[in-house]
């Protein structure tokens, strides 16, 4: 940025200096005045533009003016030197009869520098934004955007992230990396011992690294404009944790010189996002001691969010695993996703060796800037079986991957990621969170036992500031995960979206009301082998059963109030689904957790239209499941489709469902992050 220079001149000798265009230099004329000078005139060529202050009071421009403590000189220039020392400026010093005294000459280089970003986030790299060395949220903010390089590019027989590499960039990293131009004009070259140099902060060594052309820049100045010339094969490191500070080519005439800005780290905890790259312009004084800076400017950048796809946004790919007995599950799976239009990924046992709970290990999101955007999944730190398919199988060129690592001491069901989830767009007493808010579940407040989701985690959430995070208490879960009691599907009408709960009163209800109309022998569990099946009388006339389901509604209630109160949501935004729970009792703690009495049908996949629900296998009313046709008519009301997928022996009895067994991928979304107003 430009401030007023302090400027020294000596009498009876030349001073060179260099003047940035658009910068001023101040001079105190007392200061730099013979002891005796009472009087001063000041001469120059044309290009240089001076002013005095207090402006003077004389009668012509010839008569020279009176010298005070505080005569200041105001010098400027407003267009690059074509050589060296080609302006000049002469102070001449009267004595008290207006004889003359002293001079002090000036030759002056005027150079124009700026560092430039695309400060306006329109994917072009602009002149001197006046806003580029700062940040503001929203459509009319400013300050560039930076990608965490986070995907792989380069075949490798030691994959990795693009970002944890130690050699220079490819050309196919570039896309990845923001653009930055130092434009430059003036003489062939600085004066003698002058250079540039740019550099970084020791706190933000850590979060970026800057690459430059070996040539100069093509005049497109677009963030695109030279990203895959084939020619250019080599970008030489400027800057990063081991290099602070680096002395940068000045080129003479008028010229741009491109600069790639690589994000290593997405925010976090010690981390605001905020990324500044300065650039100085430096003085010689005498050999043996340090320059010093003359002009500096500087360029702002906030690091990329990591961004979550709610259930309301269009998938992309289905994931799920193959293991030796979930063939059913599979093949309700593949059709359902067929019927869909999406492609499916199947991940092979020899891949996931057996855990087949895609949910819990992986959540997709992206990240996004004005120049590009791709997928980038972010690993659990629960490190199953399924542990390597995030980093082995999806990290590759333009799908980026991103975890928290954990002490194991630290970490519990409660950071396998059913339990992170995130609602469509809502707005909540006026505020808006255009990208809706993250939800995870942890312990009730009052628990001093409880588990939790892992504060590295829940310090990233909290930290990508776009999705703000809800927590939940859903540590009163065997297995502790919201997807357990919650989920969202999309509707035509009211806010877009209803918020689907589990709720024991609902099932209760469906049931008397089963048992009041002559279905008390009806019985769940009916077609499957080595499963008890049981008669809603028995059911209805458990009182541990109803004790315990009265106990879960209370959990589940104290969750509805708090999505209530942050999502903005009334009763009329929310359905019920007819779910009953269990307690068992866990022998390391000695204390009673719920899971599903029956295939839980809040667990399910969402696919557009079409919902992928576990088939609860209840009371067969005139030769149809009763609680599947409750559903039906929950869900077609809103103009879903609901297909019952068995998952019972190969999930259901492993205490997951359809939506632990599975995962997606969807679109981004169209809003840009950066324009929300924080």
């Amino acid at each position: 940025m430009i401030h007023p220079r302090t400027l020294r001149v000596d009498y009876g000798r030349v001073t060179s200096v260099l003047c940035v265009v658009g910068s001023e230099l101040n001079v105190n004329l007392h200061r730099s005045a013979p002891p005796s000078s009472r009087f001063f005139s000041v001469k120059c060529t044309p290009n240089v533009q001076y002013s005095i202050s207090p402006p003077p009071q004389v009668a012509s421009p010839l008569t020279p003016i009176p010298l005070s403590r505080n005569s200041l000189l105001l010098i400027s220039m407003n267009q690059a030197s074509q050589v060296t020392n080609d302006s000049k400026l002469s102070v001449w010093y009267y004595g008290r009869n207006n004889e003359v005294l002293e001079k002090a000459l000036l030759h002056l280089t005027a150079v124009e520098i700026s560092l430039d970003v695309d400060a306006d986030r329109d994917g072009t790299v602009e002149r001197n934004n006046p806003n580029k060395g700062s940040w503001k949220w929203g459509p009319n903010g400013n300050g560039a955007v930076l990608l965490v390089n986070c995907d792989s590019d380069r075949r490798s027989s030691k994959k990795k992230p693009d970002s944890e590499r130690d050699s220079t960039p490819h050309v196919s990293d570039l896309k990845d990396m923001s653009m930055m131009v130092l434009r430059t004009r003036g003489p062939a070259k600085l004066p003698e011992g002058y250079k540039l140099t740019m550099h970084i902060s020791q706190g933000d060594a850590e979060s970026v690294r800057v690459f430059r052309s070996k040539s100069p820049g093509a005049q497109s100045n677009t963030l695109q404009g030279t990203l895959f010339n084939i020619f250019v094969k080599e970008y030489p490191l400027v800057l990063s944790s081991k290099v602070l500070s680096q002395e940068v080519p000045y080129i003479g005439g008028e010229a741009e010189m491109n600069y790639y800005v690589e994000g290593l780290r997405f925010p976090d905890k010690d981390f605001d996002g905020l990324v500044t790259i300065n650039l100085s312009l430096l003085e010689p004084i005498c050999d043996g001691l340090p320059e010093t800076p003359i002009f500096t400017d500087k360029v702002v950048f906030r690091v990329a969010p990591w961004i979550m796809t709610p259930n309301t946004l269009r998938p992309v790919e289905v994931f799920v695993c193959s293991t030796s007995d979930n063939y059913q599950f599979l093949k309700g799976m593949k059709d359902l996703v067929a019927k869909s239009g999406y492609k499916l990924k199947i991940c092979h046992e020899y891949v996931n060796r057996g855990d087949r709970w895609m949910q819990d290990e992986l959540e997709f999101g992206y990240i996004d800037s004005p120049h590009q955007r791709f997928p980038v999944v972010l690993d659990s730190p629960r490190d199953g079986q399924l542990d390597n398919f995030p980093y082995g199988e999806l990290l590759g060129p333009d799908f980026g991957y991103v975890t928290r690592i954990a002490q194991r001491k630290d970490v519990s069901s409660l950071d396998s990621f059913g339990n992170l989830e995130v609602s469509p767009p809502v707005t909540v007493n006026g505020k808006k969170y255009p990208l809706g808010r993250i939800i995870i579940g942890v312990a009730f407040p009052t628990a001093t036992k409880g588990r939790n989701m892992t504060k590295v985690v829940q310090d990233f959430l909290w930290a990508q500031k776009v999705q703000e995070p809800i927590a939940l208490f859903s540590d009163w879960l065997l297995v502790g995960h919201v997807d357990e009691f919650m989920t969202f599907v999309p509707a035509p009408d009211r806010k877009g979206f209803r918020l689907l709960l589990a709720s024991p009163d609902a099932a209760y209800k469906l049931f008397r009301g089963l048992q009041n109309n002559g279905h008390g022998q009806a019985k769940l569990f009916e077609g499957l082998r080595d499963e008890e099946q049981i008669a809603l009388d028995e059911l209805l006339s458990d009182e541990n059963l109803e004790a315990e389901n009265n106990y879960v509604q209370s959990c589940i209630d104290w969750n509805r109030d708090v999505l209530k109160k942050e999502l903005g949501l009334d009763d009329d935004d929310i359905i019920d689904l007819p779910i009953l729970f269990k307690l068992l009792e866990e022998e390391d703690v000695k204390e009673y957790r719920a899971v599903a009495y029956y295939p839980d049908m809040v667990n399910m996949i969402v696919l557009g239209k079409n919902l992928g629900i576990p088939k609860p296998f209840g009371p067969r009313v005139n030769g149809r499941c009763a609680l599947e046709a409750e559903m039906c008519s929950l869900m077609e009301g809103l103009g879903l489709n609901c297909t019952f997928i068995d998952d019972f022996a190969s999930y259901h009895k492993k205490l997951g469902e359809v939506h632990c067994g599975s995962n997606v991928r969807r679109e981004p979304f169209d809003l840009k992050w950066w324009n929300l107003e924080m």
